[in-house]
């Protein structure tokens, strides 16, 4: 009876809990009573010891209002709870925020969107106060479940169901700001809580009509303050904010568990095809993260892009072009370390798409598969394109010191024919893969050396970069070959003159043209005494090539060109000079059965470089002399001249008129005109031969298996006819051997040639002649131990390697070539 008593009288209840009643008026859409509010804060300011039990007091006439549907109390609850987080800062606030919290809680659990908005609100406001200490206890994950659960409300109101969303991103902003400041709530960037997070915003954000808005780069919100009340009602602009903040506030240790969400967001709803989105939100993460921080996006990216390198060529080209729009913008700040990691990854998967593209042609046969194979290599040729696009935009935007290693990075990925020391597999992919490789890794070579300036020729073409790109300079393939010039063109050409030479052409006033150069370096001028005999070998070498087509030859004449404009001495001039004249003994000797539109396009390519050079070194009498051949050659034989032979329809001789020497250039002539400049003219006597490496055997030009046929090919050829050793013997043959006097002449002069020869030709060209030797020792060498190794051919087979796969070959009897002494 006295509890009943107790409980029935007013008067008799605790302070607090009469005070917290008085505040709740008897019609509750008369709202807060704000007199009663200012006495129960005014008491909870002054007895901060009362503040759990206030809290716990309000927390269950909450309970009881929710579920009773009182929710004008509810309300009223909610905004006396948020004054009292607003006046009170004291250390009893702690248990206080505990049932402030579990009130929240039960917002959130009811169904109704109002009571979740109300539920958001108040936690946003408790998220943007600071609190003086830690909390050691307090955990977030029914917030985020709860809050992520919002963000993908379907509700079949639009109005309401954006509502919703708004509220839930506003709620994981609040549990962001309050938890990432907080070094005990590190927790909130484990796995668990960021695949809740970070899908939760991605949804949201891929409702956007206009996905250019969400792809411009912005400066993350800052933490603490209020989102725009304008776009509050937005969830795609919420979402973005909230996304670009998680990521501006992402410390070093995070940015993995901050990243791999949205990769798995990507898969698990087939964004990477099309993929718009994908790099949109890679720009925004790019943007948003500190830029020491990038190499770690970059990482996951090539992480992933190893996960899908079985998958179809639409998502593999889709990664790699978010990876290229990732290294566009970390190429402007720090990359880190993982730059050769990246061109290693790419490269990788490059020689993949490859092997997708040309491995299955054998299940190409029947008609049926045709055109599902034709489809697929175009769909593989759009992850080579995207590949490549990103190894040359990438190279491009790396500085100097940077793009050299790279440069020599992508060269030591070049297959070459011979080489096994290669790392990839020219043998299996076979020729045309070979050469697909071949062409994409120069064109990417190219792409990372435009606007490549070195100050030395030394640094920027090292041997280790120059003999491979001078070997493949050798194949048998005019687009590799043009590849090469162009990758030269962009080093060598440091001050852009190549756009004012407009291709090959007889320029009437090279003075016009106002070419920028400066005076040779002494390390230029050490870099051609060591390499210039190279260069000027694989110019000649590459003029004569049969599939030569009017590019050849212009890249040619350009290269030429850049030559003389950045690496001229005297020595080098005469060189040049040299050179030209035996492109011109060739064309007119034709010892190798040239086409004759090649042989033309020699005359042209000489008739047009000559003339370029007497007027860079404005030498009038050469000038004049060149002049004379060209218009005489206009007159009388225009094919020789590149205006003309590089036309569709262009009339061709059956031979060229060696006896005419008015339509060539004499040697004579132009030493004598350049003696009277003080030129060392007299090497130009001695024609030039170019020097013969190993670059032939290890580059040269055919398969494997062709080059073993080859062999079988030349030996016989070798070997002395019967018909020349039955010689027979006459009196004349008699007389000749007795008579030695013929023979002395002809020893002495070669003796004075040979003398002569080192006396006045270079250095290099010496060396180049007693290598040329050696090599051809060597070679014979070869041949000779490759027969005696080789079994012998038997009609049960021979063992042939085709596709990385043994063969078995049987050779009849009746076809098979033995020597004559077994012969009876």
């Amino acid at each position: 009876m006295p509890a009943g008593v107790c409980g029935c009288c007013g008067p008799l209840r605790p302070r607090y809990k009469r005070l917290v009643d008085n505040i709740f008026p008897e019609d509750p859409k008369d709202g807060l009573s704000k007199s009663d509010m200012e006495k129960l804060t005014f008491y909870a300011v002054s007895a901060p010891e009362k503040l759990d039990r206030i809290g716990a007091y309000l927390a269950e006439r909450l309970s009881r209002d929710v579920v009773r549907h009182r929710y004008g109390n509810v309300v009223i609850a909610m905004e006396a709870l948020d004054q009292l987080l607003m006046a009170c800062h004291s250390q009893s606030i702690k248990p206080f925020v505990e049932s402030f919290l579990h009130m929240v809680a039960k917002l959130l659990e009811s169904r109704e969107p109002d009571l979740q908005v109300l539920g958001t609100n108040s936690f946003v406001k408790f998220a943007n106060i600071e609190e003086d200490t830690p909390s050691y206890h307090r955990r977030y994950d029914f917030f985020v479940s709860q809050f992520s659960a919002m963000c993908h409300s379907m509700h079949e109101e639009p109005e309401t169901r954006s509502r919703i969303r708004v509220a839930g991103i506003r709620g994981l902003q609040g549990v962001v700001r309050k938890t990432v400041n907080d070094e005990l709530q590190a927790i909130i960037w484990e796995p668990q809580h960021m695949d809740k997070l970070i899908p939760s915003m991605l949804f949201n954000m891929q409702d956007a009509q206009d996905l250019d808005r969400v792809g411009h780069p912005a400066s993350p919100s800052v933490g603490g303050q209020e989102p725009d009340p304008d776009h509050q009602e937005d969830p795609v602009v919420l979402a973005e904010s909230c996304f670009r903040e998680l990521l501006g506030r992402a410390a070093y240790g995070n940015m993995n568990n901050a990243v791999r969400p949205v990769l798995v967001h990507l898969d698990n709803h087939h964004l990477w095809d099309p993929n718009e989105f994908a790099v949109s939100c890679f720009r925004i993460i790019m943007y948003s993260i500190q830029a020491q921080h990038s190499h770690h996006v970059i990482q996951q990216v090539l992480n992933h892009l190893d996960t899908h390198g079985r998958n179809t060529p639409r998502v593999r080209a889709g990664i790699v072009q978010v990876l290229l729009e990732t290294v566009a913008i970390a190429a402007k700040g720090s990359v880190g370390p993982t730059v050769l990691e990246v061109f290693n990854t790419l490269l990788k998967h490059l020689r993949i798409s490859v092997d997708l593209e040309l491995g299955e042609g054998p299940r190409r046969a029947s008609a049926a598969s045709v055109s599902s194979g034709r489809f697929k290599e175009s769909e593989e040729r759009i992850v080579q394109n995207a590949i490549i696009q990103t190894i040359g935009f990438f190279g491009g935007n790396l500085p100097d010191y940077q793009r050299a290693e790279v440069m020599m990075f992508i060269m030591g990925k070049i297959p070459v024919y011979g080489t096994p020391c290669h790392s990839m597999d020219t043998v299996r992919i076979g020729h045309q893969g070979t050469k697909r490789i071949q062409t994409m890794l120069l064109s990417s070579l190219i792409m990372v050396t435009s606007g490549f300036k070195s100050k030395t020729m030394v640094a920027a073409l090292p041997p280790p970069f120059l003999e491979p790109l001078f070997s493949i300079s050798l194949m048998e393939d005019s687009e590799l070959r043009q590849l090469v010039l162009e990758i030269l063109h962009n080093i060598i050409d440091r001050h852009d003159n190549r756009a004012k030479l407009r291709g090959i052409r007889i320029i009437p006033n090279v003075a016009a043209l106002k070419f920028k150069r400066e005076k040779i370096s002494k390390q230029d001028v050490a870099f051609m005494k060591k390499h210039g005999q190279q260069l000027y070998r694989h110019i000649y070498l590459g003029s004569k090539e049969e599939d030569n087509v009017h590019k050849n030859y212009e890249l040619l004449f350009t290269t030429l060109a850049v030559l003389t404009i950045e690496l001229t001495n005297e020595e080098v001039v005469i060189d040049l000079i040299r050179l030209a004249i035996a492109l011109q003994d060739m064309a007119l000797a034709n010892e190798e059965s040239m086409p004759m539109v090649i042989r033309c396009g020699i005359m042209a390519l000489v008739a047009a470089y000559l003339n370029f050079l007497s007027q860079m070194i404005a030498n009038p009498s050469f000038c004049q002399h060149v002049n004379k051949v060209v218009e005489l050659r206009s007159l009388d034989a225009p094919h020789l001249l590149p205006e003309h032979i590089f036309k569709d329809k262009c009339p061709l001789p059956d031979s060229l008129d060696k006896e005419d020497r008015s339509l060539y250039f004499q040697t004579l002539e132009i030493a004598e005109c350049l003696a009277g400049l003080g030129y060392s003219v007299d090497r130009l006597s001695i024609s030039y031969v170019p020097q013969v490496t190993d670059e032939d055997r290890l580059t040269r030009r055919k398969s494997v298996v062709d080059t073993i046929s080859l062999q079988v090919d030349i030996l016989p050829n070798n070997l002395p006819d019967q018909s020349q050793l039955a010689e027979e013997i006459t009196f004349e043959t008699l007389k000749k051997a007795i008579d030695t006097t013929g023979l002395e002449e002809q020893e002495r002069e070669k003796r004075r040639q040979v003398i002569e020869k080192f006396q006045k030709a270079p250095f290099e060209e010496i060396a180049a002649h007693c290598e040329s030797k050696a090599n051809m020792l060597h070679d014979r060498l070869a041949q000779i131990f490759e027969l005696t190794i080789r079994p012998p051919p038997s009609p049960s087979g021979v063992v042939s390697v085709s596709a990385g796969h043994p063969q078995h070959q049987s050779v009849p009897v009746y076809e098979m070539k033995f020597p004559d002494l077994c012969v009876y």
